[in-house]
Parts: structure tokens; sequence; C-alpha cells
């Protein structure tokens, strides 16, 4: 048996998951899914947050697990697991990104943002906010989640909350006798209008992984192809357990 760690995206929360934790859960694998520390705050617990902090939060969550690690992250939470895995590369067994932010060192979100090609429909729904932005509930589910139920984008679009801005200015520290001596795996999101394929490709030909599955889902499987996502999981479980 496995233990899941699934660190949501920006503007979410650990309720991202809540689909496909039942699943999880009944093939016997235990699931953590936590909102990150300061998310949705105030406007000064948003400034507080760092991403080492983020980090540091989510390698205690893998040092506390009994079962072997299977840390996930979801777009952005991408940036967290990365630097987990280079606090914590004992406590973790795999990283999988979900269609998820897989930078090289030294590299910010912003600065890969310059790289990607222009995503004006992503771009117009973002908002800044003091420390932080925020997403335009009325336009988001067209862009994270224009393949789910509708009335399930739209819920999961009132849910969104501020982010930190400063996570996407911060650039990733990582070595390669830390972070990478831990596993990579990439679930791609072959419909995604928030980190196109052709974005999530890019990034794996920095980043290789040992193992690539594709879904032909939207940014958000959990809501739109949730018993995808769940095979894609158990099938990375089994080859943990094995």
């Amino acid at each position: 048996m496995a233990s899941f760690v699934l660190i949501h995206g920006a503007w979410h929360g650990g309720w991202s998951f809540d689909a496909i934790i039942p699943a999880l859960r009944a093939a016997g694998h235990s699931v953590i899914a936590p909102d990150l520390p300061g998310i949705g705050g105030s406007d000064a617990a948003l400034a507080a947050i760092t991403l080492a902090g983020w980090a540091d939060f989510t390698a205690d969550l893998c040092r506390d697990a009994a079962d072997p690690v299977i840390l996930c992250g979801h777009s952005r939470g991408g940036l967290v697991i990365s630097q987990a895995a280079e606090v914590a590369p004992e406590a973790i067994a795999t990283l999988v990104y979900i269609a998820g932010m897989l930078l090289p060192s030294g590299l910010t979100r912003a600065e890969w943002k310059q790289q990607q090609q222009p995503n004006p429909a992503f771009d117009a729904i973002i908002h800044p906010a003091g420390a932080g932005t925020v997403i335009d509930p009325v336009g988001a589910p067209a862009v994270f989640a224009q393949l789910a139920p509708p009335e399930v984008a739209r819920a999961a679009a009132a849910r969104l909350v501020p982010e930190p801005a400063s996570v996407r200015t911060t650039p990733l520290a990582l070595t390669p006798a830390r972070y990478g001596r831990v596993p990579r795996i990439y679930i791609e999101c072959l419909q995604d209008r928030t980190i196109p394929i052709a974005d999530q490709r890019a990034m794996q030909a920095l980043q290789p992984c040992a193992q690539v599955y594709a879904l032909d889902a939207d940014h958000s499987p959990f809501l739109s192809t949730p018993d995808a996502l769940v095979a894609a999981l158990l099938d990375i479980a089994r080859g943990v357990s094995a």
C-alpha cells in the first residue's frame, strides 16, 4: 500500500481532490490532501507565505506517513513537491506532476511564463489583489474545467481563493543529489487550457520523467475525468508497492 499526499494548485485547496479520495482509500491507500498553510487567508497571511515554508510543510507530511509516499502536485503544486523532494528525498517514493509545474533549479514560475506560448484566456481571468492574485469565478470554468459538468465547474470556481504572489517569483533550489534522486512521473492533460499540452511537454523536455500518462482531460482532471485520474494513480501505486 502507499500513502498519497496530494498538493493542490494555485487558488485551489485540498477540496480539489474530494472526488478521487474515496476510490484511492477504497483500494487500501492512505490519502492526505491538505490546504497549504495561509492559502486564502488575510493579506498579511498571504504576504508571509514562502515556497520554502510550503515545501517544509509538505516534507513533514511525507516524513509522518507510514507507507511509501506518492507525492502528487497539481499545477502550481508541482513547484511545491519539487522543493519538498529537495528537503526530504528519503521520505518520498515518487513524485507525480498532474499537469504540474515541472521546472529546473534556478527558474521561477514567472520566468517560465515568459517562455510559454501566449495564453490570453488564462491571463484574462487573473487579477492582482494585495499580496496575491484572485481569479474571476465567471471566467474560470472555461479555462480550468471546460470538460467537467458545468455545475461542478461553477461550484469549484466559487471556491477559488487568493494565491500568494511570492511563490511564482521564487526560484527553485534543487540538487541532483537530493531532488534528483526521487523518480518523477508526469500525468499529462491533453485538453488543458491553463498549461497547454505543448508547455507540459516542454517542461518534460527540461526535466525528463521516468513515466508519462496522458489523460483526455482539461486542467482539472479531478473534476472532468476523475476515474481516469484514479486509474493512473492506482497504476503508479502498484509500481511503488511492487
